[in-house]
């Protein structure tokens, strides 16, 4: 791994740390991950680990928190996007299938799902953060497309689960049954296209649900 500039030593080893705890959490599950394997596979003594992490459930609450907080910013920037509701809905549907085709998010939601009863919090944080971050996006631009008049709804929130889960469907399940690295055999595009196109056939204006014009960013 390459140095950022100003990054000092006690930072990389925390981010070598991080990569490591992350991968062996993934492939072993909390149980039967040790604190000693992470150390030796980080390049770092134990004592330099719990340095940084007192113990091992407070090195997979980080490694949970900075697993989502990197991968839903990438859903989060859609919301800066203009075009009309065709093509602003495709882009966030994009990075939304995305994040759920990335094999670091499946393992995440796997490892959450399998230690809910260890780390009920952390459970019911992942779920509000979520919430927020990711139907949050969804919801804010749905209310800015009702403004502008290019749909027509009464319940942002429900439109918006309506679309996630059209999603979700492919990306998010397929990988918790089939395995984190499986693909869906449909490109996303293809596949978050026709969740648009079922979407707006529901609420959006005339021609909307035809358009495809591209997103432009903000600012």
């Amino acid at each position: 791994m390459s140095k950022l500039p100003g990054e000092t030593r006690s930072a990389r080893k925390r981010k070598h740390i991080l990569e490591s705890a992350r991968s062996i959490f993934a492939r072993e599950g909390f149980s039967h991950a040790g604190m000693e394997q992470v150390a030796r596979d980080a390049g770092v003594s134990t004592a330099t680990l719990y340095a940084h992490f007192p113990g091992k459930a407070d090195l997979f609450r980080v490694v949970i928190e900075d697993n989502i907080a990197d991968i839903a910013g990438r859903v989060r920037d859609t919301a800066s996007l203009e075009g009309d509701a065709a093509a602003r809905l495709n882009a966030f549907g994009l990075a939304y299938a995305a994040f759920y085709c990335e094999p670091t998010a499946r393992a995440t939601f796997r490892m959450v799902v399998a230690e809910r009863r260890r780390f009920p919090d952390l459970a019911d944080h992942l779920q509000e953060r979520g919430r927020i971050e990711l139907g949050g996006t969804l919801i804010a631009i749905l209310t800015d497309l009702s403004a502008a008049g290019e749909i027509v709804l009464d319940k942002p929130s429900w439109a918006a689960g309506q679309l996630q889960g059209m999603i979700e469907h492919a990306t998010l399940t397929l990988g918790l049954i089939a395995g984190d690295e499986v693909a869906p055999v449909r490109p996303l595009g293809a596949l978050v296209a026709d969740a648009v196109e079922t979407f707006l056939a529901r609420y959006g204006v005339k021609g909307t649900a035809d358009s495809s014009s591209s997103p432009t960013r903000t600012g």
